[in-house]
């Protein structure tokens, strides 16, 4: 570069402003049919995740969840890595308020959404009591508290291992509506 280049480059660059930090949640595949645009999100919900008394689960623990009424075979299919996560959320090396924050404002969204399977990275630490293995805990805890959350388990190597967590989630409203309409067209 020249310097009439970087001269030229600045002042082309003078009103740019940085975009809003949204390397934390991060889609990995765009459903066909969904709009392009999104509507504006309701805010006014109240995080009912709580930061209370924690006990830590072990590092040679395993994450695993599943709500009452879910097949132990949708548990082994989730840990074995055969439904492909639709989204990711990081919240490695991040306060524990803030993970709080962004795993409830996720969910929120997810909610809206036709996403059935979430990889969340929440990083791992060498002891029981590190910063990444009480992050690990909470949103162990966290993702129980939610009713759209069928099942979580610890992720494939590939996808993060012990650091990260698969999250199985229910249909949403409009899914369900959905093939509740392709099957009617079908018996007709």
């Amino acid at each position: 570069m020249t310097a009439n280049d970087d001269r030229l480059f600045k002042e082309a660059m003078n009103d740019v402003k940085p975009l809003k930090d949204t390397a934390n949640v991060v889609f990995l595949q765009q459903k066909p049919g969904r709009p392009s645009h999104r509507p504006q999100e309701d805010t006014g919900a109240d995080n009912f995740l709580t930061t209370d008394f924690l006990d830590v689960i072990p590092l040679d623990t395993p994450l695993s969840y599943k709500q009452d009424g879910i097949q132990q075979g949708v548990l082994d299919k989730l840990s074995a890595g055969r439904y492909q996560p639709d989204a990711s959320l990081n919240l490695t090396r991040a306060p524990v308020e803030t993970c709080r924050q962004q795993l409830f404002e996720c969910m929120q969204r997810l909610e809206r959404t036709s996403i059935r399977t979430v990889l969340i990275i929440h990083g791992k630490g060498r002891h029981d009591r590190s910063h990444a293995n009480i992050v690990r805990s909470f949103v162990a805890r966290w993702l129980a508290q939610f009713p759209q959350v069928q099942a979580f388990c610890l992720a494939q190597q590939h996808h993060g291992g012990a650091g990260a967590c698969y999250v199985a989630l229910k249909k949403s409203e409009a899914a369900r509506v959905d093939n509740g309409e392709r099957f009617a067209r079908r018996r007709r």
